[in-house]
């Protein structure tokens, strides 16, 4: 059974970075888009970013754009979320997902179907 274990979560300051990685277990992860998602305090989870099995494209939610970056390491079956000039309202617990559907623009959580736990991540102002 596939797993995804996230890491990399932590407290920092508004302006700081962080960086997330998200390990995935079996085979086939080159096969497989991957995405970031988040929950903050209160909300529904919300996309973050994803990206392509082979990672030439990427796509990321207007509030995220131009500061954190996806990545992904085929080799070592995983994928990061760079974060850097964290604000406030980036508070959130982040999870990976491996993308099952192809048919969007990969911003909708019914196009993935195995999760991480999650990993919280605060930024304080």
């Amino acid at each position: 059974q596939v797993q995804l274990v996230e890491s990399g979560g932590g407290l920092v300051q508004a302006g700081g970075s962080l960086r997330l990685s998200c390990v995935v277990s079996g085979r086939t992860f080159s096969s497989y888009g991957m995405g970031w998602f988040r929950q903050g305090p209160g909300k529904e989870r919300e996309f973050v970013a994803t990206i392509s099995r082979s990672g030439g494209s990427t796509y990321y939610a207007d509030s995220v754009k131009g500061r954190f970056t996806i990545s992904r390491d085929n080799a070592k079956n995983t994928v990061y979320l760079q974060m850097n000039s964290l604000k406030a309202e980036d508070t959130a617990v982040y999870y990976c997902a491996r993308r099952m559907l192809y048919s969007s623009s990969g911003s909708r959580a019914v196009e993935y179907d195995v999760w991480g736990q999650g990993t919280q991540v605060t930024v304080s102002s």
